[in-house]
């Protein structure tokens, strides 16, 4: 396959990565709505300009900073989610093994969220976070094993 066709929607693999890579970032950026409901429905600002020079609204709190490191923590994981799964489809690798590789990690990374917010005991956060990783380790590895060097 050509580097073309290799980043078209007629590929399946690349249809595939599309279609979760889609799926993880709409999420994370769903978080950014969530932080904002709060901010606004409880008059919670990190700004002294957006809590219109009103210091008492310059405060913190927990649901709002709950949902700032949920966010941290998608940022850490989907941006290499995407990178990495981008290089993963280049190597050619089996409709299966891509499905399970995104697959997996975009359930973990909603898993997580809720496991985040909820707050759901650990170690389900954490099992979560380790079941993500172990996917883009694994398309990192595979990247590292069928490039040249």
């Amino acid at each position: 396959m050509d580097a073309q066709s290799v980043l078209s929607l007629d590929n399946p693999i690349f249809r595939l990565y599309a279609t979760y890579g889609a799926a993880v970032t709409l999420k994370m950026m769903c978080l950014s709505l969530y932080v904002s409901r709060f901010r606004i429905t409880r008059k919670v600002f990190a700004n002294l300009e957006d809590a219109s020079g009103k210091q008492k609204y310059v405060r913190n709190d927990d649901d709002i900073e709950r949902g700032l490191r949920c966010h941290r923590n998608d940022l850490e994981n989907v941006i290499p989610f995407l990178i990495l799964g981008l290089m993963y489809v280049t190597t050619d690798p089996s409709v299966f093994a891509a499905t399970w590789h995104f697959r997996v990690f975009v359930a973990s990374r909603f898993f997580h969220t809720v496991a985040y917010l909820t707050p759901l005991p650990q170690p389900c956060r954490a099992l979560s976070f380790a079941i993500g990783l172990v996917a883009n380790i694994s398309m990192g590895v595979q990247v590292l094993m069928n490039g040249t060097f």
